[in-house]
């Protein structure tokens, strides 16, 4: 099972809604996918769960492990390892660990037991790897494919124990100066979790643990720029002027390339996975709908031009998702 995360430590770039869009195009596409929600905000979980169902995750049952929280709950107050997590079924080969905001809680445990990892301290592993180990036990029991990975736009001890879970890294961008000065945090912060998870699991890999390790690979394949703003099929000039320096930023920043190798052409750097434009009024039905915009059917209110935008959404959601099945090795 192939493990991919959606990362970038600045808001409102999108990461969720293409968490959720490339989820259902591997499902489209013959994978057997589990999303998992490790944002405390837990919004792809509203995103792929109605109102009656959310409720039931709230309910109080014989089977009390349906959250993430639910699943680490017994770490987080000392009384055993991770609950076992099957996730809840959305359809046909897509499964959902929920998300749940009292994973915030674990924030501090998670920040107390990173230090403690180096010293060999076999229940501080058990915390930093809890989120991993509950992918794999959820991945495992629905037989899947690929996991991805949603989080929240922070650098906290939560992500970066729910990123060292990660085989690969990709990352959501807007073309706007915070998005430039998030890469220019996320590549040296990657680099700094995988180098220190790297010596943390060195060391733990001598103590005969009796619960696997995640190797911290969270190799970047690539970056999916958001295209807020067009007029008459061309960017504006805001646009243009940010989304420009983004192949070399990205490249420096998160690859670590030197200038002299690093990109100036949005269109042709290979490290660019897509350009998505803005759906408008098709990402709002999609929401009322709570279908990815490439599923919009006339009942959903897609009729007329929105019939044509609906199908160049499918084309760009799967030209896309088989970029990144590609630079990840998911057989498709």
């Amino acid at each position: 099972m192939k493990i991919i995360g959606f990362f970038n430590n600045k808001g409102g770039v999108g990461k969720t809604t293409l968490a959720y869009h490339i989820a259902w195009m591997f499902r489209d596409l013959g994978v057997r996918v589990l999303v998992a929600d490790f944002d405390p905000q837990a919004n792809l979980t509203v995103a792929m769960l109605d109102d009656d169902r959310l409720l039931a995750l709230d309910a109080e049952g014989t089977d009390k492990t349906k959250t993430i929280y639910d699943a680490i709950e017994p770490i987080l107050e000392g009384s055993g390892d991770v609950a076992p997590l099957r996730g809840e079924e959305i359809d046909e080969d897509l499964w959902l660990i929920p998300g749940d905001l009292g994973l915030a809680r674990f924030e501090d445990r998670l920040s107390d037991a990173w230090p403690r990892c180096i010293d060999d301290d076999r229940a501080a592993l058990r915390a930093t790897t809890a989120l991993y180990r509950t992918v794999r036990v959820a991945g495992d029991a629905r037989g899947v494919d690929l996991a991805l990975v949603d989080v929240g736009p922070n650098i906290g001890a939560i992500n970066r124990s729910a990123l060292i879970s990660c085989d690969f890294i990709v990352v959501p961008l807007t073309a706007d100066i915070f998005s430039l000065r998030g890469l220019r945090n996320l590549g040296p912060v990657l680099r700094s979790w995988r180098e220190d998870w790297g010596e943390r699991r060195e060391r733990a890999e001598r103590l005969a643990l009796k619960f696997d390790l995640p190797l911290g690979a969270m190799n970047p394949i690539g970056y999916v720029l958001h295209q807020h703003a067009v007029r008459s099929d061309r960017p504006t000039l805001a646009y243009d002027r940010w989304a420009n320096r983004v192949p070399r930023q990205y490249a420096e920043s998160v690859l670590g390339t030197k200038p002299a190798d690093a990109s100036e052409d949005l269109d042709s750097d290979a490290n660019a996975l897509a350009v998505l434009k803005h759906y408008r009024s098709l990402m709002a039905m999609a929401q009322q709908a709570r279908k990815p915009v490439f599923k919009l059917r006339a009942a959903d209110g897609a009729i007329g031009g929105h019939v044509d935008a609906v199908r160049k959404a499918r084309g760009d959601f799967e030209t896309l998702t088989r970029r990144i099945a590609q630079a990840a090795g998911v057989k498709l």
